[in-house]
């Protein structure tokens, strides 16, 4: 998915502290983003913003739908490119097709994780298709470290196996979670879990005391360790917790998605699509995407102009710095 939002790090939500919580927890809310287009799709971000711009490696989530497409037009992300990250598609509800400069064609499809890696320099374009009725999901983005950051391009496609802990059904699909695995290489120690959780139900996790989390909450009221929660929110837990505690407040299932991940100890100057270390990487990232240079590859068989950047500001793009982690 494309970042079409250039100044992303100045949101209109904030961090709220709930010192009545056992275990603190920040409640980061959500602003509205159109993705463009005549009928603009819009999304739900929840990172980056002012308050903070990294959870372990996590740094862009997009939370978008349940959008009936022939209200919304679906989704037609036109050609675009990515530096310094991998992306992570994630549906609830309807197919998106995604197809890449490695060549890759795919379908993302509910419970199925698509991750593609663009180090130096890859682009994609992703379209629902024509048989999606309601499209629902998440688009996640995770910085690469700095030995990494020029990784070459790649594709994976994962399903994980639902596995049920109290009265959660769990999927994860990166990382680690409660005894499973994901095969999915990831380049700094990360989790990346659906949880489906049972009306009023309460359900305890192990976790990583050197991660930090964050629990995207789709639909629902959620307690996240004794802060409440409610749909679209975003609870931050820094690193020092060896358990997480979730409990459903609904009548109906409740939704979420748990990231997690080791504080991810650098500094990074995130614009558009590009991550880089500097303004210079930035600027060098969209002057070989403007000149059409071989470092973002083609991606065929879009019915369309591929998407240009953005003028960049007149001012010099700063590293985004996060809050402390405890």
């Amino acid at each position: 998915m494309s970042d079409v939002d250039v100044e992303p790090a100045d949101p209109r939500g904030g961090a709220v502290d709930h010192d009545e919580a056992p275990t603190r927890v920040d409640v980061l809310t959500a602003r509205d983003v159109p993705l463009g287009g005549p009928r603009a799709m819009t999304v739900r971000r929840t990172l980056p913003q002012r308050a903070r711009t990294l959870i372990g490696a996590w740094c862009f989530i997009d939370h978008y739908g349940p959008d009936d497409v022939a209200d919304t037009g679906g989704m037609d992300v036109a050609p675009h490119p990515h530096t310094g990250l991998q992306t992570v598609s994630w549906l609830f509800s309807g197919e998106i097709e995604h197809r890449d400069s490695m060549g890759s064609h795919a379908l993302v499809r509910p419970g199925e994780l698509n991750l593609m890696t663009g180090g130096y320099g890859i682009s994609h374009s992703e379209v629902s298709t024509a048989g999606t009725t309601i499209l629902h999901g998440v688009q996640l983005w995770v910085a690469l470290p700095g030995e990494h950051r020029h990784a070459a391009r790649d594709f994976r496609h994962y399903v994980p196996s639902p596995m049920r802990v109290g009265g959660a059904e769990i999927r994860v699909f990166l990382g680690s979670l409660a005894g499973h695995t994901s095969p999915v290489r990831t380049f700094t120690p990360l989790t990346g879990a659906e949880l489906l959780l049972e009306p009023h139900s309460t359900t305890t996790l192990p976790a990583d005391s050197a991660f930090e989390y964050g629990l995207l909450v789709d639909r629902g009221d959620v307690r996240l360790c004794g802060t409440p929660l409610r749909a679209a929110e975003l609870g931050y837990l820094p690193t020092g917790n060896d358990t997480l505690t979730l409990t459903n407040e609904t009548d109906a299932p409740a939704r979420a998605v748990l990231l997690g991940g080791t504080p991810f100890e650098e500094q990074i100057v995130m614009w558009w699509n590009f991550i880089g270390r500097s303004h210079e990487d930035i600027v060098e990232a969209r002057t070989a995407w403007q000149n059409a240079s071989d470092r973002f590859g083609h991606v065929g068989s879009y019915d369309g102009e591929r998407l240009p950047a953005p003028a960049l500001p007149n001012a010099t793009l700063t590293p985004r710095i996060n809050p402390a982690h405890h």
